[in-house]
């Protein structure tokens, strides 16, 4: 009574409105009493009480069914007939409802039966108690609905494969034919009601879904003909479109379903006159959609062999696709997707599909129209209509899989001259041009029929933003062409930087994408144009946004990497230098720089990165004009950092330019790489930004090996500085505040181990990086998690920990640092190890995690004996229950006591998985909100 008081207590909590910890507290205490062997009776008692809440009831119920998944090892084998009986009769009691508790019984005896072989005939168990009585018919539909769904998908249930199969055979396949005479029986009976009509349809689905009923039973059955017949029935129509769609899936074998399938065909080719006369109710026209497009995606190899005979379903499914309801016609995609992808591989193609495809062509290019201007659609509806768009374009790609794209873009090019010579609205324009730039993806390279005439049109298109957006776009998409076709490049230019002169953002947007791929793709014909961009980006371009400037300096780099390497060298220093311009009269004025200037510089830089990453490297030989401009930027970004290094847009953007210009500038860039260091060290410890940390290591990555004194003491310096602050901001800070800065500083390590080992394992902060690296493993993000575990594992299998006697001398300093730094902090790296195994690490972490284990179980076999059952005993026992505890420390005992420390993997990986089950346990348990 105790238990049952603290359980109805704890449940009252969420009926009130509690802070978080409460709430907390009450979801802990239920979901540990779930554990408990207690549990089974507690809830017995609830569900059979009839003073207590609902949501006890409830939650009693939510128990059994948890505890059956989970905990049925805790019943004695001679008392599971008992168990059985006991949750037949809490459904048989609470057979009215709430419906909530029935499904969770039905859940719980479908679990039983699973795990329970002993009980042969469960399925005629619950006929024989459930199935004399109207009142109980409900249940018993309910029972018999679930139990597939639990069979086939609840993977939590401890059987093996060949139990699961066995258990499947006895449950399902043997039953069958007893189920499909009963559903038979019921949804024919005199009085009988459309809820147990439903319900039997319901119940037939499942039945199918599973794969255990024969079409052939199914279709010698009344139910065949009833499902059909029940389409005219309002209560009735959506789970009979449930059924027929589900029947008609399970005949995708098509050999073996033949006779069947001569049965359904005729049924399903009747219903297409049905399209007309419910053309005013959606519903029943999605339900008919359905119907359709399963019966075309299924049967679409008979629709080719056949064609004559199938042909009504591929009208019916193009009826369905000219239906105005948008929300209706994407039913029918996957349809006409398969079916070209079929129709794709003939040789030739019937001249009924070819006008099918037509007229689905001609049907999207409909539906893409945007409404009339004194019906626009705003806020979400206009945002879905949008993306809906796209997904239309996917199907007009099918088209030319049928049609070829030569003769879809004529007759859109068709639609378009019509359109304009009739005055007809933009959107008659406007609809056809988004078609254009969805099948510009399928057009022929070399084609001097179509795409000509587009590419001439364009200029005369009506000047309506919406239809420059298109027009613009289409030019996008076509830039390869334009390349092998150059005379249209100026027509084409001239457009596009119309467009940035639009009012419009979306043009002006949809100008800077066109240029960068009308550079990108005919870069080489374009070099003449650079004198002419510059220009322009010094008037019309300093109107711009910066996301626009952003991609006309793209495109501008992309024609300066199709230059000889000189003149590209000279081109890109034009338009570099102005926009060090603007970073140098930041970084060198004598006032302080407020907001704007600084958004400023940090545009400029953005700009410069984006014309390095685009250009890359000019390779070993460094062009003249770019001989000494690496000292030259680096003594104004060590100027610019010195002052503005707390900025975090500033620290960010220069790193970033930093990070491109080692490429371009390659090993001329070691005559400042110690200063470049330098200043790296001392922006971080002033700003604790993680920028620096990260450029530094990528120069440590590429000249950390170099035996220079200066470099290798700026390394060292900024080792030491950087991890002094990594302490210094973990004294203040927990690790959950800085991941960034924390997975960049452990990066940092990770380069310095590999390109200059002496300098991280002989220095005297090697602890305190060990210490500071650790606390990484608190964090839940996952990069940095993975870095940390591939540092340290890099660590524990360093050639230096090898049990050899001829180590060199630097060898045993590294390994007596590492055991000195290992001893210090152990206790708390394991523990970190450990929880972060059965709690948050990522699954990727799993093998990097044994295979550390392994290794500091070898190496330090005395300490971790020493530390685990301290360890073992701060992990809360609803993450880790005590008897696994128990065993893990038995099994790595017994692995070290006998030396055989494979065994420790398998320890810990058991460790692992048992504890993830009670992880998937604790998410699984649904309880009372």
């Amino acid at each position: 009574m105790a238990d049952m008081q603290e359980l109805l207590s704890a449940l009252d909590v969420f009926t009130r409105t509690p802070d978080k910890a409460s709430l907390e507290k009450a979801n802990a205490w239920l979901q540990d009493f779930q554990h408990s062997p207690e549990a089974w009776s507690t809830c017995n008692v609830l569900l059979l009480s009839s003073d207590v809440p609902p949501a006890a009831r409830l939650f009693a119920a939510q128990t059994f069914r948890t505890k059956v998944t989970y905990d049925l090892s805790q019943v004695d084998a001679a008392n599971l007939p008992g168990l059985r009986d006991t949750l037949i009769a809490a459904l048989r009691e609470h057979s009215t409802g709430p419906r909530a508790v029935t499904v969770q019984l039905c859940l719980a005896i479908a679990g039983l039966a699973v795990q329970f072989p002993a009980w042969k005939n469960a399925v005629q168990t619950m006929i024989n108690t459930f199935g004399a009585n109207p009142a109980t018919v409900p249940v018993l539909m309910q029972f018999l609905t679930l139990l597939p769904e639990e069979v086939h998908t609840n993977s939590k249930i401890p059987i093996t494969d060949y139990e699961w199969r066995e258990r499947v055979s006895d449950l399902l396949a043997t039953n069958s034919k007893q189920v499909l005479e009963l559903l038979s029986m019921y949804i024919q009976a005199s009085g009988v009601t459309a809820e147990v009509q439903n319900q039997a349809f319901k119940c037939l689905r499942s039945w199918l879904m599973s794969g255990e009923v024969s079409t052939m039973d199914m279709a010698e059955s009344p139910l065949l003909h009833f499902a059909f017949e029940a389409l005219a029935s309002d209560g009735l129509f959506d789970a009979a479109v449930d059924v027929i769609c589900e029947l008609i899936h399970e005949t995708q074998e098509i050999d073996d379903n033949m006779p069947v399938i001569e049965l359904i065909v005729p049924r399903v080719i009747a219903l297409r006159p049905l399209l007309a006369s419910h053309r005013d109710d959606p519903d029943k026209i999605r339900g008919y959609a359905r119907i359709f497009a399963e019966a075309g995606e299924t049967y679409r190899v008979l629709i080719i062999q056949h064609t004559e005979t199938f042909f009504p379903i591929v009208e019916a499914i193009g009826e369905c696709s000219a239906y105005p309801d948008l929300d209706i016609v994407p039913i029918t995609f996957p349809f006409w997707e398969r079916l070209a992808q079929v129709i794709g591989k003939r040789k030739s193609v019937s001249p009924l599909f070819q006008q099918a495809y037509r007229s689905v062509m001609q049907v999207i290019i409909n539906h893409l129209k945007f409404p009339s201007d004194s019906t626009p659609l705003v806020g979400q509806e206009a945002d879905d209509f949008r993306a809906f768009r796209h997904v239309m374009g996917d199907t007009l790609k099918d088209c030319c899989e049928v049609l070829e794209a030569e003769s879809c873009l004529l007759a859109t090019y068709e639609m378009i001259a019509n359109a304009m010579s009739q005055n007809s609205s933009w959107q008659e324009v406007e609809a056809p041009l988004f078609a254009l730039r969805s099948i510009g993806g399928r057009i022929d390279l070399n084609d001097d029929v179509a795409v000509p005439k587009i590419m001439d049109l364009i200029p005369s298109l009506p000047n309506h933003p919406r239809v420059r957006y298109a027009a613009i776009l289409i030019i996008s998409r076509y830039t390869e062409w334009i390349d092998k076709h150059p005379t249209y490049i100026p027509m084409q230019l001239q457009y596009i930087s119309a467009g940035f002169e639009d009012s419009d953002s979306e043009v002006v947007a949809a100008a800077g994408q066109a240029l960068k791929y009308l550079c990108q793709d005919c870069k080489g014909h374009l070099v003449d144009v650079l004198p002419t961009l510059h220009t322009f980006l010094n008037t019309t371009g300093s109107k711009l946004c910066q996301d626009d400037k952003i991609q006309i300096y793209e495109a501008i780099a992309f024609v300066i990497s199709a230059m000889p390497m000189d003149k590209a060298a000279e081109s890109l220093k034009t338009f570099s230098l102005d926009q060090l311009a603007i970073v140098h009269k930041v970084a060198t004025s004598t006032n302080p720089a407020d907001d704007g200037d600084l958004a400023t510089a940090c545009n400029a830089l953005e700009s410069l990165e984006v014309m390095l990453s685009v250009i890359g490297s000019f390779g070993e030989r460094l062009p003249a004009a770019c001989q000494s401009t690496c000292s030259e930027v680096w003594a104004m970004f060590d100027v610019l950092l010195s002052k503005y290094c707390k900025d975090e847009n500033v620290a960010e953007r220069a790193c970033r330019v930093l990070r491109y210009g080692l490429d371009l500038f390659g090993q001329d860039v070691l005559p400042v790489v110690v200063s470049v260091i330098g200043r790296m060290s001392f922006s971080f410890e002033a700003s604790g930004a993680s920028s620096f940390l990260w450029i530094a290591g990528k120069i440590i990555d590429r000249f950390g090996d170099r035996e220079d004194p200066d470099l290798r003491g700026s390394i060292k310096e900024i080792y030491e500085r950087s991890t002094q602050k990594i302490v210094q901001l973990l004294q203040t800070q927990s690790p959950d505040t800085i991941p960034g800065v924390l997975e960049d500083y452990v990066q940092l390590l990770a380069r310095i181990l590999q390109q200059c080992p002496d300098i991280l394992f002989q220095s005297s902060m090697f602890s305190l990086a060990f210490r500071a690296a650790t606390a990484t493993l608190n964090l839940v993000q996952t990069d940095p998690v993975l870095t940390a575990l591939e540092l340290f594992l890099s660590i524990f299998t360093h050639d230096c920990l090898e049990p050899v006697n001829d180590l060199p001398p630097n060898f045993v300093l590294y390994a007596r640092a590492i055991q000195t730094a290992f001893e210090a902090s152990g206790p708390d790296f394991l523990g970190y190890l450990l929880t972060g195994l059965v709690g948050n690490f990522p699954s990727e972490a799993d093998p990097l995690v044994v295979s550390i284990f392994r290794s500091i179980t070898a190496l330090w076999p005395t300490q971790v004996i020493t530390w685990l059952p301290p360890i073992l005993e701060q992990i809360p026992s609803a993450t880790v229950p005590n008897d696994m505890k128990i065993g893990f420390m038995s099994d790595i005992s017994s692995a070290i006591n006998q030396k055989k420390y494979d065994r420790v993997k398998y320890a810990v990986i058991s460790f692992h998985r048992n504890s993830r089950r009670i992880r998937e346990r604790r998410r699984g348990v649904a309880l009372v909100p």
